[in-house]
């Protein structure tokens, strides 16, 4: 059995954690992908087979900005995305010679990724991925109408948060009809790979895909025009930090099912996989019922893993309420949406960690192939 299948059934039947709360020329692009590591900081192509800001960087930048907007006419999303992707490149991939009003700094590692959601796909074909509006879940009732849902997403990060509203700024100057739904400015603890602390002091994205073919396999749609596309999943969630904080450490381990430095409660180090059957000596799970850790494995939802890449944020109190508007902006990349899905409600049965999140605003996006100079943003989808 090859080093891939092995990990994979390991994955599927041993105790993965897969939901938190992850070139001008287009020969020469296709070369830039997931499998090509970037030091982190380093400026990155918008080129490629996939999007950036997906996969690529490995360790994601610290900063990000998620913008979720309405298109009002889908009868010109065909020019419009087409010059979305000119403007992409001309900020990302244009001479760095030449000095930039927008970005004087240059661009250093900002990504942008642009992904459409279920009303212009079902307008362009129902068919397609994502096409179809993700459900509502258990305490779904706080999310405004217009923070449902949203035509098209541009998600943009940086190492440096202040380039992130300026690029913003400057690509919606291509795009003017664009009405503007939501944003959430994120931000990231220092980490290795998908790894950091969230906001509730644990670590999150431990297990997620890793390799070509992982991601080939989870994430990316592989075949046909969308071969480079992937199914984005958006949720900011409101979290109780200070009711979760008040829980006795050996409480707050059990909800999450692992210890803050990662170490699952079944034993082992950080990376060990959740052991679901281990139990203690009077016959008690260690990882106990409803923990996180248990609710979201994969064997239970039958679902693929999911690519995660979350960021927390912070508004203060609510000037109505005085609850603090702080949590979790978490972001995942599956090959469809039923990954998420079949996750999230699980979650809502047995998860005592929902218990302390409240969903503020959701969406799902059909995150484009990637494209070049020859090859617009969004062609493969009017072709």
């Amino acid at each position: 059995m090859s080093p891939e299948l092995s990990r994979r059934s390991l994955l599927l039947g041993g105790g993965a954690l897969v939901a938190g709360a992850t070139l001008a020329a287009a020969g020469a692009a296709a070369a830039i992908d997931q499998a090509t590591p970037e030091p982190t900081g380093r400026r990155l192509s918008a080129a490629g087979r996939t999007q950036a800001g997906v996969a690529r960087p490995a360790t994601p930048q610290r900063n990000a900005l998620h913008a979720v907007f309405a298109v009002p006419d889908t009868s010109r999303l065909q020019r419009d995305l087409a010059a979305l992707g000119s403007a992409i490149l001309a900020l990302l991939d244009g001479p760095s010679q030449t000095p930039n009003p927008t970005l004087p700094d240059g661009p250093g590692d900002l990504t942008v990724h642009v992904g459409l959601g279920p009303r212009p796909l079902r307008a362009i074909d129902p068919s397609l991925p994502g096409a179809t509006p993700m459900p509502s879940f258990a305490r779904d009732d706080a999310i405004a109408a217009d923070r449902r849902d949203g035509d098209l997403l541009v998600a943009l990060a940086s190492s440096d948060a202040g380039a992130l509203r300026p690029a913003l700024d400057h690509l919606l100057q291509a795009v003017p009809t664009l009405v503007p739904l939501w944003a959430e400015h994120g931000f990231r603890a220092a980490g290795e790979g998908t790894v950091a602390r969230n906001p509730l002091g644990y670590l999150d994205g431990i297990i997620v895909p890793e390799g070509q073919d992982e991601l080939d396999e989870n994430v990316w749609i592989t075949s046909g025009p969308l071969a480079g596309a992937t199914v984005c999943v958006l949720r900011r969630l409101r979290l109780d930090r200070r009711a979760f904080t008040a829980l006795d450490v050996p409480a707050r381990d059990g909800v999450i099912g692992r210890h803050a430095d990662g170490r699952p409660l079944s034993g082992g180090g950080p990376r060990t996989q959740v052991d679901l059957q281990a139990k203690t000596p009077e016959g008690e799970y260690l990882v106990p019922a409803r923990a996180h850790a248990r609710a979201a494995h994969p064997s239970f939802t039958g679902s693929a893993l999911m690519l995660r890449r979350g960021y927390a944020f912070d508004r203060g109190p609510d000037p109505t309420s005085g609850v603090d508007d702080a949590g979790l902006l978490f972001v995942c990349f599956a090959r469809d949406l039923d990954a998420f899905v079949r996750t999230q409600l699980r979650l809502d049965e047995v998860d005592d960690l929902m218990t302390y999140a409240t969903a503020t605003a959701s969406g799902s996006f059909l995150v484009l192939p990637g494209f070049s100079r020859t090859r617009p943003l969004g062609s493969p989808l009017f072709t």
